[in-house]
């Protein structure tokens, strides 16, 4: 199975997990879908400053600035099935 089809199809288990993951973990999934599915995050953080999930959504985006699109993608795939268990 290509790569690609492994990450949509962890995209959809992602949402059937029988637990909901940890704040930490859905940060972490959520920035390895943006880094996957969009790149590097180029946007300036521009959301108001008591919009605490937004901001730490960029912020982990960014954090993975120059990680490639395929390695994002393998770590997400890896990661829900970690958590699939």
């Amino acid at each position: 199975m290509s790569l690609v089809n492994q990450f949509t199809e962890a995209v959809a288990t992602s949402k059937t997990l029988s637990e909901k993951p940890d704040n930490n973990t859905l940060l972490t999934l959520y920035s390895l879908y943006k880094q996957a599915t969009e790149g590097d995050n180029t946007e300036e953080y521009s959301v108001g400053a008591f919009d605490f999930v937004a901001k730490f959504k960029h912020e982990a985006w960014a954090k993975l600035k120059g990680t490639t699109k395929d390695a994002a993608m393998q770590e997400y795939v890896d990661l829900v099935a970690k958590l699939k268990g």
